[in-house]
């Protein structure tokens, strides 16, 4: 299997974490806009509504389609819960007050984006499932009926309602195993949501790479764009994007308003915690890209966005000079990082 993505050295990884300097975590509570299931109505034909529920879980209504993203409510992006990354705040929303999304898409398997605790409550519930190439057999195990869970490759198309759902291209990588003996066995993709009136791209986990461009002129252009702005760093340029090159990818995929994820939720690099967001709003500043900045159980609408409001706590930050995130090299992306000899389509 080719691998798109290089590994990083191991003790320059752990001398940086071991010896941060910045803020990585909040000293204050993140203020919080607790929500329950009465709060959402029925999606809405020609509505988009985006409530952001910290890092990259998202619940998305479009043009009456209910769409959930990378559910995670753990408290810990971990393979255990008494160590690991811990949220900074609890979830906006208790899972069981939850309004039943009609699909739920998965990014990847990395414990921040794919909580089994959480799945397998969403699944109880009999809700659909649609996952990148290989994770559905993870499912499989953890006693999901594959009835639920639908397998995609890079451009493969799914229609949920009066939406269709395009997995789109990605530069990252894939394992949950400590030792990563499982590295890149499974697939991973963003998705673009295209309805009659509405539409929107998420980019997943990725780094900055040739596809943009692709995708922007296959699907786009888009009313609006959840894209990872957070956890970062030079050692890594080629799977995060960081976020100068955050905000370019929005221009290039002609992403309209764009939406920070992926950050303030929880401690995954070596930069400040609200090092991410000053950077985006002065790479956006600069590029004249529209950006919403909705705290953590806010929705978002991108025709009538609100107006950035400084939520967060004014911390010392690097600039994109101090500390720059540049991808080191750029691919095409027609196929995918994986071939038929390493995993199995499940339909």
């Amino acid at each position: 299997m080719e691998n798109r993505t290089e590994r990083p050295s191991m003790i320059r990884i752990l001398r940086e974490w071991f010896f941060k300097s910045a803020p990585t975590v909040p000293s204050e509570p993140v203020p919080v806009v607790a929500r329950r299931r009465s709060d959402f109505g029925a999606p809405r034909a020609g509505a988009l509504e985006v409530t952001w529920l910290g890092h990259s879980t998202a619940l998305i209504d479009i043009d009456g389609t209910r769409v959930l993203l990378d559910p995670v409510w753990a408290e810990r992006a971990s393979p255990v819960q008494f160590a690991g990354p811990k949220r900074f705040f609890d979830p906006p929303i208790a899972l069981d007050e939850l309004p039943d999304p009609d699909v739920v898409l998965l990014s990847h398997d990395h414990y921040d984006h794919l909580d089994k605790a959480t799945v397998r409550v969403l699944a109880r519930r009999g809700i659909r499932f649609i996952v990148p190439t290989g994770v559905g057999e993870r499912f499989r195990k953890w006693g999901i009926d594959t009835e639920q869970v639908t397998e995609v490759a890079w451009w493969d198309e799914i229609q949920v309602g009066e939406v269709t759902i395009t997995a789109t291209p990605a530069q990252h990588f894939s394992g949950r195993s400590m030792l990563m003996t499982d590295r890149n066995r499974t697939h991973w993709c963003g998705f673009a949501l295209r309805g009659p009136e509405r539409s929107l791209y998420y980019a997943g986990d990725t780094g900055w790479f040739d596809g943009f461009t692709e995708i922007g002129e296959a699907l786009g252009p888009f009313e609006m764009t959840l894209i990872e702005v957070g956890a970062y760093n030079r050692l890594w340029t080629d799977i995060h994007i960081g976020p100068e090159q955050g905000v370019r990818a929005v221009r290039t995929v002609q992403g309209g308003l764009m939406i920070p994820v992926h950050w303030g939720t929880f401690d995954l690099a070596m930069h400040g915690w609200t090092e991410p967001i000053e950077r985006v709003l002065a790479a956006a500043a600069k590029q004249g890209v529209p950006v919403a900045v909705p705290r953590p159980g806010e929705t978002v609408d991108p025709s009538d966005p609100p107006s950035v409001e400084r939520w967060w706590p004014n911390l010392p930050w690097q600039t994109a000079e101090e500390h720059p995130i540049v991808a080191a090299r750029a691919r095409p992306t027609r196929s995918g990082p994986l071939n038929a000899a390493h995993v199995s389509r499940a339909g």
